[in-house]
């Protein structure tokens, strides 16, 4: 008699310890996809505010960066400065183009003028303008908008691509002057091919 008693209360202590684990288990499903939704958010936040991967596409920006190779876009920089002269940016999708994204380096800024001569000489407020990153000279028939003084307004940027022959940019009349809030943000690291990593490079040679 006493054995039955005893065998009763195990089977119900049992019985609690498989209700306790059942418990346990739910708790732990739970919480395990509770910290992947966690982990999703915080990622789609970092890509949309934080840093982009974005690659290159095209000649326009050789020698510094060539077709293939895939940049980090630092996205958080400007939402606390100014895009300075010489950054290299990537822009929102062109307008005819809606998956394509421009990288240009920024060559005025806002208030600035620009023209650029015959010769290929660029002047910004009448003044040259020194810089080592272009391919090659401007030629007179590439100089497009640019051939007479350009002035930018407030919030707009003037930028080319540095293969200064082979690059739709703000001297074309369908890029024209650039706005700040079509700044995605600055190219900040070329993450591939692996023999090229490091920061994209924006000081002047």
């Amino acid at each position: 008699m006493q054995n039955e008693e005893t065998k009763k209360k195990v089977t119900k202590e049992d019985g609690e310890k498989k209700e306790v684990t059942k418990q346990d288990v739910i708790k732990e499903v739970i919480s395990t996809v509770l910290y992947f939704l966690g982990v999703l958010v915080v990622a789609l936040l970092i890509v949309k505010f934080v840093v982009q991967r974005t690659q290159v596409e095209g000649e326009s920006m050789e020698p510094t960066l060539y077709n293939g190779e895939n940049l980090m876009v630092d996205k958080l920089s400007y939402r606390f400065g100014e895009p300075k002269r010489f950054d290299v940016i990537v822009l929102k999708p062109y307008e005819y183009e809606s998956k394509t994204f421009y990288i240009k380096r920024i060559i005025a800024l806002p208030g600035e003028t620009i023209k650029i001569d015959k010769d290929g000489t660029i002047y910004v407020n009448g003044e040259k303008l020194y810089e080592g990153y272009g391919k090659e000279v401007i030629r007179s028939e590439n100089r497009g908008r640019a051939a007479n003084e350009v002035t930018l307004g407030e919030n707009e940027y003037f930028v080319m691509g540095d293969n200064r022959n082979h690059s739709g940019d703000s001297r074309s009349e369908a890029v024209g002057n650039v706005s700040k809030d079509d700044i995605i943000g600055k190219a900040w690291i070329r993450i591939w091919p692996l023999n090229k990593i490091g920061i994209v490079n924006k000081k002047s040679k």
